[in-house]
C-alpha cells in the first residue's frame, strides 16, 4: 500500500461549522474557520437540527440545506459575502418532518458537486404528495423540475429521481428508480436530454442498495460511481464522455457481500482522476485515487484507526483538478478529523 504526502486540517463536524480556504504548505497548515447559520434554522438544543453546508463552487458559493423550528427541510444558498437566499422548490411538501423539503443535494457521505462554478444548483425535494423530485436552479433564480424519464411515481421512500452532480456545461447525473424498484443511473444534458444507463453486471434486484449508483459527473462529461453486482458486491464505474463504462475493484478490496462492503467511488476531476474509499477483506477502511490511466492508489490518513467496524478508518471525499483530495478519518478514539493530501 503507498501512501503520498498528506496535510491535515483537523475540522468540527458539527452542523453549521465550514472550513474556510485554506493553503497548505509542506509542513505548515493555516487556516481560518467561520462558523454561519442559515436565517431560519433550529437553535433547539439538542435537536440535531440546524444548518448543514454540502457544496461549495470555486467562486465561495455555498449550497446546502438547513432546518427550521418546525423541522421543515430548506435549501439554502450562500454567497462569498456571506448573504442567504433560501431554496424552496414550487410544489414542495410543506408537512413537518425529515421527509419534506428542499434537498440541494450532496447529503450525508457524498461527495457530488451541488453547484456549479456559474452557480448552477442541483439537487431533489420531496412534493406534497411524497413524491421525491430532482431540481435544476439557474443562477437566476428559476426553477423546473428534473424527473428522469421511467422514474416510478412511487410515494416512498427511495422511489423518484435523485440528482447527484453537475458540471460546468450544466450537465446532471445521479439515479433514479424505475415503477418496479429498479435503480438505474441517468445523464441529463445541458439542453435536458436524457440517458439511462446500468453499470455492466448490474442486479436487477428491486432491493435497497442495489443498481447503478453515479456520483459525480466532470466538465468532459466523464461520470464515476459504483453499482451492486447479482451476488450483492460493490464495484466502481466510470463512464467515458461516449459512454463506454469500465468497471474496477480495488486491489484486497472485500468480497463480502454486506451493505457498504466494496469500493466505493465519489469524485472525479476534470482528468479523470477518481477518489473514493474501499473496504478490504479484514473489514477495514481505506482510501484510494485512480489515476486516468486505471492506477489505483491505496492510502490512509496517519492516526486512522484500523478497526474493522462501520465508520473507522480514511474517507476521502472530493478530488479537485489538482490533484489535491479532501476527506475525513475517524481516529483509534472515535473522533472524526479531517484532511487533506497532495497530489
Amino acid at each position: 500500500m503507498r501512501f503520498g504526502k498528506l496535510a491535515f486540517l483537523t475540522t468540527l463536524t458539527l452542523s453549521g461549522v465550514l472550513p474556510m480556504p485554506v493553503r497548505v504548505a509542506a509542513q505548515n497548515v493555516s487556516s481560518k474557520i467561520s462558523a454561519f447559520d442559515a436565517p431560519g434554522a433550529s437553535s433547539a438544543a439538542g435537536s440535531f437540527d440546524g444548518t448543514f453546508p454540502k457544496s461549495i463552487n470555486e467562486t465561495g458559493a455555498i449550497t446546502g440545506h438547513y432546518v427550521d423550528g418546525n423541522t421543515l427541510y430548506h435549501g439554502f444558498l450562500r454567497n462569498r459575502e456571506g448573504d442567504f437566499i433560501t431554496l424552496d422548490a414550487p410544489g414542495e411538501g410543506t408537512s413537518v418532518g425529515f421527509r419534506f423539503g428542499t434537498l440541494p443535494n450532496n447529503i450525508a457521505i457524498s461527495s457530488s458537486i451541488t453547484i456549479n462554478d456559474g452557480g448552477s444548483i442541483t439537487g431533489s425535494y420531496i412534493d406534497s404528495k411524497q413524491l421525491t423530485h430532482g431540481f435544476l436552479r439557474t443562477p437566476a433564480g428559476a426553477f423546473s423540475t428534473v424527473d428522469a424519464p421511467g422514474a416510478g411515481a412511487v410515494a416512498a421512500a427511495g422511489y423518484g429521481t435523485f440528482p447527484r452532480s453537475i458540471n460546468d456545461r450544466g450537465a446532471i447525473t445521479g439515479h433514479y428508480t424505475d415503477a418496479h424498484g429498479v435503480i438505474h443511473g441517468f445523464l441529463r444534458g445541458p439542453v435536458g436530454e436524457f440517458t439511462a444507463f446500468d453499470a455492466p453486471g448490474t442486479s436487477s434486484a428491486a432491493a435497497f442498495g442495489y443498481g447503478t449508483f453515479p456520483e459525480s459527473i466532470n466538465d468532459a462529461g466523464a461520470i464515476a460511481g459504483h453499482y451492486t453486482d447479482a451476488h450483492g458486491l460493490i464495484h466502481g464505474f466510470v463512464r467515458s464522455p461516449g459512454g463506454k463504462v469500465t468497471t474496477f475493484d480495488a486491489p484486497g478490496a472485500s468480497t463480502v457481500a454486506a451493505f457498504g462492503y466494496g469500493i466505493l467511488p465519489h469524485s472525479i476531476n476534470n482528468a479523470g482522476a477518481i477518489a473514493g474509499h474501499y473496504i478490504d477483506a479484514h473489514g477495514l477502511t481505506h482510501g484510494f485515487v485512480r489515476s486516468p490511466g486505471g492506477t489505483l492508489t491505496a492510502f490512509d490518513a496517519p492516526g486512522a484507526g484500523a478497526t474493522a467496524a462501520s465508520g473507522y478508518g480514511t474517507f476521502p471525499e472530493s478530488i479537485n483538478n489538482a490533484g489535491v483530495i479532501t476527506g475525513h478519518y475517524t481516529d483509534t478514539g472515535g473522533l472524526i478529523h479531517g484532511f487533506i493530501r497532495s497530489p
